[in-house]
Protein backbone atom coordinates (compact mmCIF):
# COMPACT_ATOMS: atom_id res chain seq x y z
CA UNK A 1 0.00 0.00 0.00
CA UNK A 2 1.51 3.42 -0.64
CA UNK A 3 2.71 5.37 1.93
CA UNK A 4 1.78 8.82 3.29
CA UNK A 5 5.25 9.82 3.18
CA UNK A 6 5.87 8.95 -0.85
CA UNK A 7 6.64 12.45 -3.11
CA UNK A 8 6.30 13.31 -6.34
CA UNK A 9 9.11 15.80 -8.50
CA UNK A 10 6.99 19.18 -9.10
CA UNK A 11 9.84 21.11 -10.09
CA UNK A 12 13.62 20.72 -11.11
CA UNK A 13 16.26 23.78 -11.44
CA UNK A 14 19.20 23.30 -13.01
CA UNK A 15 22.42 25.55 -12.41
CA UNK A 16 26.35 25.28 -13.75
CA UNK A 17 28.87 26.10 -11.79
CA UNK A 18 32.76 26.65 -13.52
CA UNK A 19 35.68 26.29 -11.30
CA UNK A 20 39.29 26.38 -12.99
CA UNK A 21 41.75 24.43 -11.23
CA UNK A 22 45.12 25.40 -9.27
CA UNK A 23 47.04 22.57 -10.40
CA UNK A 24 46.08 20.29 -13.38
CA UNK A 25 44.58 17.10 -12.93
CA UNK A 26 46.05 14.05 -14.95
CA UNK A 27 42.73 10.82 -15.36
CA UNK A 28 44.46 7.83 -17.16
CA UNK A 29 45.52 9.34 -20.77
CA UNK A 30 43.98 13.17 -20.22
CA UNK A 31 44.88 15.90 -18.24
CA UNK A 32 42.10 18.42 -16.68
CA UNK A 33 42.77 21.79 -16.09
CA UNK A 34 38.67 23.08 -14.92
CA UNK A 35 35.83 21.09 -14.24
CA UNK A 36 32.30 22.16 -14.51
CA UNK A 37 29.58 21.26 -11.67
CA UNK A 38 25.93 20.69 -12.29
CA UNK A 39 24.25 21.63 -9.30
CA UNK A 40 20.27 20.85 -8.93
CA UNK A 41 17.26 22.48 -6.86
CA UNK A 42 14.14 20.20 -6.82
CA UNK A 43 10.83 20.63 -5.54
CA UNK A 44 8.50 18.28 -4.54
CA UNK A 45 5.00 17.14 -2.28
CA UNK A 46 4.34 14.10 -0.35
CA UNK A 47 1.15 12.43 -0.25
CA UNK A 48 0.33 14.00 2.93
CA UNK A 49 0.53 17.61 1.84
CA UNK A 50 4.22 18.53 2.71
CA UNK A 51 6.46 20.17 0.64
CA UNK A 52 9.72 20.80 0.93
CA UNK A 53 13.12 21.52 -1.61
CA UNK A 54 15.90 19.48 -2.12
CA UNK A 55 20.06 19.95 -3.07
CA UNK A 56 22.42 17.74 -5.10
CA UNK A 57 25.62 18.57 -6.93
CA UNK A 58 28.23 16.66 -9.20
CA UNK A 59 31.45 17.56 -11.01
CA UNK A 60 30.72 16.79 -14.76
CA UNK A 61 33.79 14.59 -15.04
CA UNK A 62 33.99 14.26 -19.22
CA UNK A 63 37.34 12.45 -19.12
CA UNK A 64 36.62 9.90 -16.20
CA UNK A 65 33.33 8.91 -17.53
CA UNK A 66 33.71 8.83 -21.07
CA UNK A 67 37.00 7.89 -22.83
CA UNK A 68 36.78 9.79 -26.46
CA UNK A 69 39.02 11.66 -29.78
CA UNK A 70 35.70 14.48 -28.44
CA UNK A 71 37.51 17.63 -26.34
CA UNK A 72 36.97 17.31 -22.57
CA UNK A 73 34.86 20.68 -23.36
CA UNK A 74 32.65 18.87 -26.18
CA UNK A 75 31.51 16.09 -23.92
CA UNK A 76 30.79 18.24 -20.90
CA UNK A 77 28.79 20.52 -23.41
CA UNK A 78 26.65 17.09 -24.07
CA UNK A 79 26.38 16.08 -20.59
CA UNK A 80 24.93 19.94 -19.90
CA UNK A 81 22.55 18.99 -22.06
CA UNK A 82 21.73 15.48 -21.18
CA UNK A 83 21.09 17.63 -17.83
CA UNK A 84 18.36 19.63 -19.17
CA UNK A 85 16.77 17.14 -20.85
CA UNK A 86 16.56 14.89 -17.38
CA UNK A 87 15.24 17.72 -15.65
CA UNK A 88 12.46 18.33 -17.64
CA UNK A 89 11.56 13.85 -17.66
CA UNK A 90 11.96 13.71 -14.43
CA UNK A 91 9.45 16.68 -13.50
CA UNK A 92 6.84 15.19 -15.77
CA UNK A 93 7.43 11.71 -14.31
CA UNK A 94 4.94 12.09 -12.17
CA UNK A 95 5.57 9.09 -9.67
CA UNK A 96 5.18 9.16 -6.30
CA UNK A 97 6.90 7.29 -3.70
CA UNK A 98 10.14 7.00 -1.87
CA UNK A 99 13.43 8.24 -3.45
CA UNK A 100 15.21 5.06 -4.07
CA UNK A 101 12.21 3.56 -5.84
CA UNK A 102 11.63 6.97 -7.72
CA UNK A 103 15.06 6.95 -8.89
CA UNK A 104 15.01 3.23 -10.21
CA UNK A 105 11.93 3.54 -11.72
CA UNK A 106 13.45 6.17 -13.68
CA UNK A 107 16.21 5.03 -14.54
CA UNK A 108 15.16 2.23 -16.36
CA UNK A 109 11.91 3.11 -18.20
CA UNK A 110 13.41 6.96 -18.83
CA UNK A 111 17.06 7.51 -18.62
CA UNK A 112 17.98 5.03 -21.16
CA UNK A 113 15.56 5.97 -23.67
CA UNK A 114 17.01 9.99 -23.10
CA UNK A 115 20.32 8.98 -23.34
CA UNK A 116 19.62 6.91 -26.79
CA UNK A 117 17.77 10.15 -28.02
CA UNK A 118 20.88 12.55 -27.09
CA UNK A 119 23.19 10.81 -28.63
CA UNK A 120 21.41 9.74 -31.78
CA UNK A 121 20.52 13.56 -32.78
CA UNK A 122 24.00 14.38 -32.28
CA UNK A 123 25.60 11.72 -34.14
CA UNK A 124 28.43 9.66 -33.36
CA UNK A 125 30.66 9.63 -29.95
CA UNK A 126 28.04 8.56 -28.22
CA UNK A 127 27.89 9.55 -24.61
CA UNK A 128 28.36 5.91 -22.56
CA UNK A 129 25.46 4.87 -19.83
CA UNK A 130 28.09 6.19 -16.66
CA UNK A 131 27.87 9.86 -18.27
CA UNK A 132 24.52 9.82 -18.22
CA UNK A 133 24.61 8.30 -14.53
CA UNK A 134 26.74 10.87 -13.36
CA UNK A 135 24.44 13.90 -14.52
CA UNK A 136 21.34 12.15 -12.81
CA UNK A 137 23.15 11.65 -9.76
CA UNK A 138 22.67 15.54 -8.94
CA UNK A 139 18.71 14.93 -9.83
CA UNK A 140 19.03 11.53 -7.67
CA UNK A 141 20.95 13.11 -4.49
CA UNK A 142 18.70 16.38 -4.25
CA UNK A 143 15.20 14.10 -4.17
CA UNK A 144 16.92 12.14 -1.89
CA UNK A 145 17.55 15.31 0.56
CA UNK A 146 14.09 16.65 -0.38
CA UNK A 147 12.70 13.45 1.17
CA UNK A 148 14.81 13.94 4.06
CA UNK A 149 13.41 17.60 4.71
CA UNK A 150 9.48 17.02 3.68
CA UNK A 151 9.65 14.36 6.94
CA UNK A 152 11.96 16.41 8.96
CA UNK A 153 14.33 13.98 9.55
CA UNK A 154 17.96 12.80 8.25
CA UNK A 155 17.40 11.18 4.71
CA UNK A 156 19.29 8.08 5.90
CA UNK A 157 16.70 7.38 8.59
CA UNK A 158 14.59 7.26 5.48
CA UNK A 159 15.78 3.68 3.81
CA UNK A 160 14.00 1.28 6.23
CA UNK A 161 10.58 -0.13 6.14
CA UNK A 162 8.84 3.07 7.64
CA UNK A 163 9.60 4.82 4.47
CA UNK A 164 10.15 2.31 1.95
CA UNK A 165 7.10 0.79 -0.29
CA UNK A 166 9.54 -1.90 -1.31
CA UNK A 167 12.42 -4.12 0.36
CA UNK A 168 15.04 -4.59 -1.13
CA UNK A 169 14.41 -8.04 -3.32
CA UNK A 170 12.44 -5.69 -5.24
CA UNK A 171 15.74 -3.93 -6.63
CA UNK A 172 18.13 -6.89 -6.46
CA UNK A 173 17.67 -10.23 -7.72
CA UNK A 174 18.45 -12.79 -4.86
CA UNK A 175 20.63 -15.64 -5.61
CA UNK A 176 22.53 -17.12 -2.77
CA UNK A 177 21.45 -14.76 -0.62
CA UNK A 178 17.73 -13.03 0.10
CA UNK A 179 17.46 -9.73 0.72
CA UNK A 180 13.56 -10.42 1.19
CA UNK A 181 12.86 -8.25 4.36
CA UNK A 182 15.86 -6.72 3.91
CA UNK A 183 15.99 -2.93 3.39
CA UNK A 184 19.50 -0.43 3.00
CA UNK A 185 19.62 0.22 6.83
CA UNK A 186 20.40 -3.44 7.46
CA UNK A 187 23.79 -2.74 5.86
CA UNK A 188 24.43 0.55 6.95
CA UNK A 189 26.62 1.01 10.20
CA UNK A 190 24.99 1.58 13.29
CA UNK A 191 27.57 3.76 14.88
CA UNK A 192 28.02 6.75 12.50
CA UNK A 193 31.48 8.00 12.55
CA UNK A 194 32.06 12.25 13.21
CA UNK A 195 35.39 11.90 12.07
CA UNK A 196 37.12 9.85 9.02
CA UNK A 197 40.45 9.18 8.11
CA UNK A 198 41.15 10.82 4.99
CA UNK A 199 42.88 10.07 1.32
CA UNK A 200 45.27 11.93 -0.67
CA UNK A 201 44.77 12.17 -4.47
CA UNK A 202 48.92 12.30 -5.78
CA UNK A 203 48.22 12.93 -9.03
CA UNK A 204 50.20 11.66 -12.52
CA UNK A 205 51.49 14.99 -13.19
CA UNK A 206 51.96 16.20 -9.18
CA UNK A 207 55.15 17.49 -8.07
CA UNK A 208 56.56 15.37 -5.51
CA UNK A 209 59.97 16.94 -4.79
CA UNK A 210 61.84 20.05 -5.63
CA UNK A 211 63.52 18.58 -8.61
CA UNK A 212 60.06 17.97 -10.36
CA UNK A 213 59.23 21.64 -10.56
CA UNK A 214 59.14 23.71 -13.44
CA UNK A 215 58.14 27.15 -12.69
CA UNK A 216 54.55 26.68 -13.53
CA UNK A 217 53.76 25.65 -10.30
CA UNK A 218 50.82 28.42 -8.39
CA UNK A 219 51.99 30.45 -5.70
CA UNK A 220 48.71 30.60 -3.99
CA UNK A 221 49.77 29.81 -0.12
CA UNK A 222 48.68 25.89 -0.97
CA UNK A 223 51.50 23.32 -0.68
CA UNK A 224 52.71 22.30 -3.90
CA UNK A 225 55.18 19.09 -2.86
CA UNK A 226 54.08 16.02 -1.24
CA UNK A 227 56.21 16.82 1.79
CA UNK A 228 54.34 20.04 2.56
CA UNK A 229 50.95 18.47 1.88
CA UNK A 230 51.51 15.61 4.93
CA UNK A 231 52.85 18.43 7.00
CA UNK A 232 49.96 20.89 6.76
CA UNK A 233 47.08 18.39 6.75
CA UNK A 234 48.73 15.73 8.58
CA UNK A 235 47.80 13.52 5.93
CA UNK A 236 48.33 9.24 6.88
CA UNK A 237 46.98 7.60 3.14
CA UNK A 238 47.90 8.20 -0.30
CA UNK A 239 46.39 7.21 -3.45
CA UNK A 240 49.04 7.18 -6.21
CA UNK A 241 47.60 7.77 -10.12
CA UNK A 242 49.50 5.40 -12.23
CA UNK A 243 49.92 5.03 -16.05
CA UNK A 244 48.69 1.85 -16.96
CA UNK A 245 50.95 1.75 -20.30
CA UNK A 246 54.53 2.23 -18.95
CA UNK A 247 55.69 -0.32 -15.81
CA UNK A 248 58.83 0.95 -14.82
CA UNK A 249 57.50 4.63 -14.54
CA UNK A 250 54.27 3.24 -12.92
CA UNK A 251 56.95 1.12 -10.20
CA UNK A 252 59.29 4.19 -9.88
CA UNK A 253 55.93 6.75 -8.73
CA UNK A 254 54.68 4.14 -6.17
CA UNK A 255 58.57 3.88 -4.95
CA UNK A 256 59.10 7.60 -4.73
CA UNK A 257 55.81 7.90 -3.21
CA UNK A 258 55.58 5.05 -0.65
CA UNK A 259 59.63 6.54 0.24
CA UNK A 260 58.55 10.63 0.48
CA UNK A 261 55.36 9.44 2.30
CA UNK A 262 56.72 7.12 5.16
CA UNK A 263 59.81 9.00 5.92
CA UNK A 264 56.89 11.89 6.66
CA UNK A 265 54.42 9.39 8.81
CA UNK A 266 51.98 8.29 5.80
CA UNK A 267 51.03 4.58 6.19
CA UNK A 268 48.80 3.70 3.85
CA UNK A 269 48.52 3.38 -0.23
CA UNK A 270 46.43 2.52 -2.78
CA UNK A 271 47.51 2.23 -6.73
CA UNK A 272 44.82 3.72 -9.09
CA UNK A 273 45.30 2.91 -13.05
CA UNK A 274 42.55 4.44 -14.03
CA UNK A 275 40.86 1.92 -16.70
CA UNK A 276 44.63 1.83 -18.82
CA UNK A 277 45.85 -1.55 -17.87
CA UNK A 278 44.87 -4.33 -20.99
CA UNK A 279 46.61 -7.41 -19.07
CA UNK A 280 46.59 -9.06 -15.36
CA UNK A 281 50.64 -9.79 -15.96
CA UNK A 282 50.91 -5.50 -16.01
CA UNK A 283 49.47 -5.20 -12.41
CA UNK A 284 51.07 -8.45 -11.44
CA UNK A 285 54.74 -7.85 -12.73
CA UNK A 286 54.60 -4.49 -10.74
CA UNK A 287 53.09 -5.76 -7.40
CA UNK A 288 55.69 -8.49 -7.81
CA UNK A 289 58.56 -6.26 -7.85
CA UNK A 290 57.39 -4.52 -4.95
CA UNK A 291 57.16 -6.97 -3.08
CA UNK A 292 60.91 -8.19 -3.98
CA UNK A 293 62.25 -4.60 -3.92
CA UNK A 294 59.95 -2.65 -1.76
CA UNK A 295 58.32 -4.93 0.88
CA UNK A 296 57.18 -1.97 2.73
CA UNK A 297 55.74 -0.25 0.15
CA UNK A 298 53.98 -3.46 -0.99
CA UNK A 299 52.91 -4.49 2.43
CA UNK A 300 51.04 -0.97 3.07
CA UNK A 301 49.38 -0.74 -0.09
CA UNK A 302 45.87 -1.64 0.93
CA UNK A 303 43.98 -2.35 -2.66
CA UNK A 304 44.39 -1.64 -6.78
CA UNK A 305 41.75 0.43 -7.81
CA UNK A 306 40.09 -0.38 -11.68
CA UNK A 307 43.61 -0.82 -13.65
CA UNK A 308 40.87 -2.29 -16.78
CA UNK A 309 38.69 -0.97 -19.19
CA UNK A 310 35.35 0.26 -17.44
CA UNK A 311 33.62 -1.66 -19.86
CA UNK A 312 33.00 -4.61 -17.73
CA UNK A 313 30.65 -6.69 -20.02
CA UNK A 314 32.88 -6.23 -22.99
CA UNK A 315 36.17 -6.94 -20.78
CA UNK A 316 35.41 -9.71 -19.09
CA UNK A 317 39.04 -10.37 -17.87
CA UNK A 318 39.66 -13.12 -15.22
CA UNK A 319 41.64 -10.95 -12.67
CA UNK A 320 41.77 -13.51 -9.90
CA UNK A 321 45.46 -13.60 -9.73
CA UNK A 322 45.23 -9.84 -9.24
CA UNK A 323 43.04 -10.14 -6.19
CA UNK A 324 45.45 -12.80 -4.62
CA UNK A 325 48.18 -10.13 -4.37
CA UNK A 326 45.85 -6.99 -3.48
CA UNK A 327 42.30 -6.58 -2.85
CA UNK A 328 41.18 -5.70 -6.52
CA UNK A 329 38.24 -2.77 -6.46
CA UNK A 330 35.98 -2.01 -8.90
CA UNK A 331 35.70 1.52 -9.42
CA UNK A 332 34.73 3.05 -13.19
CA UNK A 333 33.23 -0.61 -13.92
CA UNK A 334 30.76 -0.57 -10.87
CA UNK A 335 27.71 1.29 -12.51
CA UNK A 336 25.43 -0.49 -10.33
CA UNK A 337 24.79 -4.18 -8.37
CA UNK A 338 24.62 -6.20 -11.17
CA UNK A 339 28.06 -4.87 -12.75
CA UNK A 340 29.48 -5.51 -8.90
CA UNK A 341 28.03 -9.01 -9.37
CA UNK A 342 29.41 -9.56 -12.84
CA UNK A 343 33.26 -8.24 -11.13
CA UNK A 344 33.14 -10.77 -8.25
CA UNK A 345 32.34 -13.47 -10.85
CA UNK A 346 35.78 -12.05 -12.52
CA UNK A 347 37.64 -12.23 -9.33
CA UNK A 348 36.95 -8.54 -8.14
CA UNK A 349 37.22 -8.52 -4.28
CA UNK A 350 36.04 -4.72 -3.13
CA UNK A 351 33.76 -1.76 -4.27
CA UNK A 352 34.70 1.59 -4.75
CA UNK A 353 31.43 3.51 -4.07
CA UNK A 354 30.41 6.96 -5.81
CA UNK A 355 27.60 9.05 -5.34
CA UNK A 356 28.08 10.62 -8.86
CA UNK A 357 26.79 7.12 -9.85
CA UNK A 358 23.41 7.84 -7.93
CA UNK A 359 22.77 8.01 -4.04
CA UNK A 360 20.54 4.94 -5.04
CA UNK A 361 22.44 3.04 -7.18
CA UNK A 362 25.79 3.64 -4.70
CA UNK A 363 22.97 2.36 -1.96
CA UNK A 364 22.58 -0.86 -3.98
CA UNK A 365 26.09 -1.84 -4.66
CA UNK A 366 26.88 -1.24 -1.08
CA UNK A 367 23.89 -3.62 0.12
CA UNK A 368 24.85 -6.56 -2.42
CA UNK A 369 28.31 -6.05 -2.13
CA UNK A 370 28.10 -5.94 2.04
CA UNK A 371 25.85 -9.16 1.61
CA UNK A 372 28.50 -11.14 -0.51
CA UNK A 373 31.53 -10.46 2.17
CA UNK A 374 33.37 -7.55 -0.52
CA UNK A 375 34.85 -4.98 1.38
CA UNK A 376 33.99 -0.97 0.58
CA UNK A 377 35.65 2.41 -0.19
CA UNK A 378 34.50 5.63 -1.24
CA UNK A 379 36.32 7.55 -3.92
CA UNK A 380 36.20 10.91 -4.82
CA UNK A 381 35.50 12.35 -7.82
CA UNK A 382 36.85 15.93 -7.13
CA UNK A 383 34.12 16.73 -4.75
CA UNK A 384 33.58 20.30 -4.30
CA UNK A 385 31.04 22.66 -2.85
CA UNK A 386 27.79 20.79 -1.95
CA UNK A 387 28.77 17.84 -3.81
CA UNK A 388 30.92 17.16 -1.00
CA UNK A 389 28.63 16.60 1.72
CA UNK A 390 26.60 13.40 0.30
CA UNK A 391 30.53 12.29 -0.67
CA UNK A 392 31.34 11.78 2.82
CA UNK A 393 27.96 11.22 4.28
CA UNK A 394 27.92 7.69 2.52
CA UNK A 395 31.17 7.00 3.20
CA UNK A 396 30.32 7.36 7.21
CA UNK A 397 27.77 5.43 6.58
CA UNK A 398 29.05 2.69 5.03
CA UNK A 399 31.98 1.32 6.96
CA UNK A 400 34.89 1.86 4.27
CA UNK A 401 38.18 -0.07 4.74
CA UNK A 402 40.04 3.22 5.33
CA UNK A 403 37.78 6.39 5.37
CA UNK A 404 37.26 8.59 2.50
CA UNK A 405 39.48 10.23 -0.10
CA UNK A 406 38.59 13.76 -0.59
CA UNK A 407 40.64 15.87 -2.90
CA UNK A 408 39.19 18.62 -3.89
CA UNK A 409 41.02 20.85 -1.63
CA UNK A 410 43.67 20.28 -3.50
CA UNK A 411 43.03 21.13 -6.97
CA UNK A 412 40.26 24.08 -6.96
CA UNK A 413 40.19 24.60 -2.82
CA UNK A 414 39.07 28.45 -3.27
CA UNK A 415 35.70 26.69 -4.94
CA UNK A 416 34.36 25.65 -1.82
CA UNK A 417 34.95 28.43 0.34
CA UNK A 418 31.53 29.71 1.12
CA UNK A 419 30.83 26.32 2.29
CA UNK A 420 34.21 26.32 3.92
CA UNK A 421 33.24 28.85 6.04
CA UNK A 422 30.04 26.97 7.79
CA UNK A 423 32.21 23.29 7.61
CA UNK A 424 35.28 24.18 8.18
CA UNK A 425 36.46 21.00 9.13
CA UNK A 426 34.99 19.31 6.28
CA UNK A 427 37.05 21.28 3.17
CA UNK A 428 39.57 21.32 5.41
CA UNK A 429 42.29 17.98 6.16
CA UNK A 430 43.55 18.43 9.17
CA UNK A 431 45.55 15.77 11.56
CA UNK A 432 44.57 13.41 8.28
CA UNK A 433 40.86 13.37 8.83
CA UNK A 434 37.50 15.05 7.96
CA UNK A 435 34.95 16.31 10.48
CA UNK A 436 32.17 15.82 9.73
CA UNK A 437 30.31 16.93 12.98
CA UNK A 438 29.00 20.72 11.63
CA UNK A 439 26.02 18.68 9.23
CA UNK A 440 23.39 18.57 10.83
CA UNK A 441 19.69 19.43 10.23
CA UNK A 442 17.10 17.47 7.83
CA UNK A 443 17.86 15.85 4.79
CA UNK A 444 21.85 15.89 3.72
CA UNK A 445 22.40 18.42 6.71
CA UNK A 446 23.91 20.88 4.53
CA UNK A 447 22.80 23.69 5.96
CA UNK A 448 22.61 25.89 2.60
CA UNK A 449 20.85 28.82 3.73
CA UNK A 450 23.68 29.71 6.18
CA UNK A 451 26.52 29.34 2.83
CA UNK A 452 27.06 32.46 1.35
CA UNK A 453 27.09 31.55 -2.36
CA UNK A 454 25.82 33.55 -5.07
CA UNK A 455 23.95 31.11 -7.76
CA UNK A 456 24.69 31.77 -11.39
CA UNK A 457 21.17 32.22 -13.17
CA UNK A 458 19.45 28.85 -13.50
CA UNK A 459 19.84 27.05 -17.45
CA UNK A 460 16.30 26.66 -19.18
Amino acid sequence: MPKPTDIRVLESHVYFLPSNMRVPLKFGPETVHDATCVRVRVKVEARNGRVAEGWGETPLAASWVWPSTLTIAERVERMKAFALRTSKLLTAFGQQSHPMELAHDFQHQHLLPALDALNAELGGHAMPYLGALVVFSAFDIAVHDAFGRAHECDTYATYNADFMNRDLSAFINAEAVSFAGKYPQDYLVSDVPKTLPVWHLVGGVDALEQQDLNGSEPNDGYPVLLADWIQRDGLKCFKVKLRGTDAAWDFERMQRVGRIGFANGVRWLSADFNCTVKEPAYVNEIMDKLLRDEPEIYARTLYVEQPFPYDLEANQIDVRSVSARKPLFLDESAHDWEFVRLGRQLGWSGVALKTCKTQTGALLSLCWAKAHGMPLMVQDLTNPMLAMIPHVRLAAHAGTIQGVECNAMQFYPEASKPEQAIHPGLYQRRNGIVDLSTLRGHGFGYREGEIQRELPAEVV
